[in-house]
């Protein structure tokens, strides 16, 4: 089960509820999911309960006891705890196997709309080029959710925004006759220097990166391959995880979406040397949010969103790289198995974003 999912799971338990002449209402159109908190448990946690209470008239700990009674009956969810004044603890049955064959089984598309839905945007940008960078790359993530996207600049793009920076423009104004159009893309402040020299990829995400409303740093930091970089960490990891398969290979074993406690391995396999585990609920939690986190983007037409999103997953799994292959004596496991596929997973996503923002995700780094 996605956040998405969830998140309707327990609309559906407030709709119940109401219907049930146990809650005086009305239905949220959403409800947010977080990683709990201090003192919390489970895979997610809402605060859905505390919204609700006072149009409700009841205590918050009364409304998160009526939601619970709902939600713990519902497949997939395997235990619902109420912790502080009111906070759900949801707890997933098989999160991790589920999450990580589903997208392994969508890969690049994983968060993507699964068909059209009829809705038009047309985007339009001012003749600068970090408004039609972004406009490129806002329409790469509205598509993926669906929508028909139409892009026009107010006058003749630059030939290098094309060949060199990836920018595909609809239609485009002269400077004696603009496009007739409403600017509905302009991120403030414009790029400060051409970021062309920088090449295509460092110049996008230079552009692409910041909010909307930062200015933008156009400098040869983006091309420099250290930490403290986070395009190279980002296109690192997507390498990394690439490596890790061809390896695999090599060793004669492929990705099997599992249990990934090696722990667990030992017990079934005792011959097995056991290097120690690796906590993967950071990772996980990162994974399962590319759906909304494209939603959010495509919503907002703010791919800093994405951009900062594939940070997060990037920095959450490389630390795990290092405990997917067998050292040692170690024989491979269903529990290495299971790991790559859980860093094929991750590399997915992290390929899929880059691509929206019209990036290249290298085999090879």
């Amino acid at each position: 089960m996605t956040p998405v999912e969830l998140s309707r799971t327990v609309l559906r338990a407030v709709r119940r509820a109401v219907d049930d002449g146990e809650l005086d209402v009305a239905v949220p159109g959403r409800t947010s999911l977080t990683p709990p908190g201090p003192g919390g448990c489970g895979d997610y946690a809402t605060n859905v309960a505390l919204q609700l209470a006072r149009p409700a008239g009841q205590p918050p700990l009364r409304v998160a006891e009526i939601l619970r009674e709902r939600l713990v009956r519902t497949d997939g969810i395997s235990d619902v705890v109420v912790t502080g004044p009111g906070f759900l603890n949801i707890s997933l049955r098989a999160t991790e196997t589920a999450l990580v064959r589903e997208i392994l089984l969508s890969g690049h598309r994983y968060g993507h709309a699964d068909r059209p839905t009829g809705r038009l945007v047309q985007l339009h940008a001012p003749h600068e080029v970090r408004a039609v960078v972004v406009m490129d790359a806002v329409a790469r993530i509205l598509r993926s959710q669906g929508a028909l996207v139409r892009t026009s600049c107010a006058e003749r793009p630059e030939p290098e925004w094309g060949h060199i920076l990836g920018v595909h423009i609809d239609a485009y104004g002269t400077p004696d006759a603009p496009a007739p159009l409403d600017v509905n893309v302009r991120p403030v402040p414009a790029a400060p220097a051409d970021p062309t020299p920088l090449g295509r990829d460092a110049a996008r995400w230079a552009l692409l990166h910041p909010a909307l409303h930062d200015r933008p740093r156009i400098t040869a930091d983006h091309l420099v391959q250290r930490e403290s970089n986070p395009l190279f960490r980002v296109r690192y990891a997507h390498a990394r995880t690439r490596a890790l398969t061809r390896n695999a290979a090599d060793l004669g074993f492929h990705a099997e979406p599992g249990d990934t406690d090696l722990w667990g391995a030992q017990a079934a396999v005792p011959e097995t040397v056991v290097q120690g585990t690796h906590d993967t609920t950071a990772l996980r939690h990162a994974l399962a949010d590319h759906p909304r986190v494209l939603q959010a983007a495509a919503a907002h037409h703010a791919p800093d969103r994405l951009a900062r999103h594939l940070v997060t997953v990037a920095d959450a799994v490389l630390p795990f790289l290092a405990a997917v292959l067998p050292r040692g004596a170690e024989k491979p496991s269903a529990a290495h198995r299971a790991r790559l596929a859980l860093a094929e997973a991750a590399g997915a996503v992290l390929a899929g974003g880059l691509s929206l923002l019209g990036i290249d995700a290298p085999e090879h780094l």
